[in-house]
């Protein structure tokens, strides 16, 4: 909608009629009058030979205080109201790719899928309805390395998750060097609420840090860890000499990931199928919800420029129109003498 930063300014459309009102009556010997109003003797355009106003010089100097001020009260365009991203947390997803996550133990509308798919098919509703927050990925196996740093950028978080592929950082599992790197990328941030949601389906097995140590660098940063075990408990493997039930979780350290989870304030939660894995994200939806209201604004465009440019092409189409006069004029008065003499 169309608004007035200054209102009030308007109140000046009317002081070239107070100024004429105002003026004192003279006599006829001192003219030249300007029936325009003595407002208007020092503009461009206006007769200062005593001779008449043109009606039409009349209406645009008229119509260029009008613009002047209505340019002074300052005419806005109010946008409709945008919802402004509330730094609720900074909340670091810490993914789990090493090729033990190709197994395929979880299953969406009937058909085997392998962890990792299941892991983006719920990351990609968790990470739209984290809005609000900063979401950072980093992935890991034998090294940790930042796939998107901390971004209010949500499609693009959930862009590079789709795209992540197993085995890209090595072979191994390295959760003390992820959660360590996922740390210090919190602690950068001037938040109170900082938040790591680890994901993985084994046990560290590399690494220059030892997980407890990173839970301890995590704890004094007041980064809070959520711990996500994924991995069915068991499946049923067909070979050359039948089937067989086996755990395809048993290298999960389950004790590990609690002991990180209590020691920073956040909980541990077990993933053994798709549909516990989004109750999963879920509850931490839950238990890390933002809270949105309030934080709004509309944007404002500037728009007096519009009537400042028109008014200034008035005026100089005027300043041009006398110029000419006057030239014609002076050319005039020569050959007038002459023709006297």
């Amino acid at each position: 909608m169309l608004s007035l930063a200054y209102p009030w300014v308007l109140v000046f459309v009317l002081m070239p009629l107070l100024m004429q009102w105002r003026r004192p009556a003279r006599s006829q010997v001192d003219a030249p009058v300007l029936p325009t109003g003595h407002w208007l003797s020092g503009l461009p355009g206006v007769s200062h030979q005593g001779n008449a106003t043109p009606w039409w010089r009349k209406v645009l100097l008229g119509l260029l205080w009008l613009l002047l001020v209505l340019a002074l009260a300052r005419p806005q365009y109010v946008g409709e109201q945008v919802q402004l991203p509330v730094t609720g947390r900074d909340l670091m997803l810490v993914v789990d790719i090493s090729p033990s996550m190709d197994e395929r133990d979880m299953v969406i509308q009937g058909r085997s899928i392998n962890r990792l798919q299941a892991v983006k098919h719920v990351l990609n509703d968790f990470i739209s309805r984290r809005k609000g927050d900063r979401l950072g990925l980093i992935l890991f196996g034998t090294e940790p390395y930042v796939q998107a740093p901390l971004t209010f950028d949500l499609e693009t978080v959930r862009a590079l998750m789709v795209e992540s592929g197993l085995g890209m950082a090595g072979r191994a599992t390295a959760i003390g060097d992820a959660i360590g790197l996922a740390v210090k990328r919190l602690r950068e941030r001037p938040q109170e609420q900082r938040v790591a949601v680890l994901l993985t389906d084994g046990a560290n097995t590399a690494g220059e840090i030892s997980p407890d140590k990173a839970t301890e660098i995590a704890a004094a940063a007041g980064v809070r860890l959520y711990t996500i075990g994924i991995g069915a408990d068991t499946m049923v493997q067909r070979g050359l000499l039948g089937s067989r039930r086996v755990n395809p979780s048993r290298d999960l350290d389950e004790g590990l990931l609690t002991r990180m989870a209590q020691a920073t304030g956040g909980q541990y939660f077990r993933a053994r199928s798709l549909p516990e894995l989004e109750m999963i994200y879920e509850s931490i939806n839950q238990l890390e919800s933002i809270e949105l209201e309030g934080k709004h604004y509309r944007p404002v465009t500037e728009l007096f420029v519009w009537p400042a440019g028109i008014a200034a092409g008035i005026w100089l189409m005027l300043v041009a129109v006398q110029t000419a006069a006057r030239r014609r004029q002076s050319r005039a008065e020569p050959q007038g003498g002459q023709s006297h003499g």
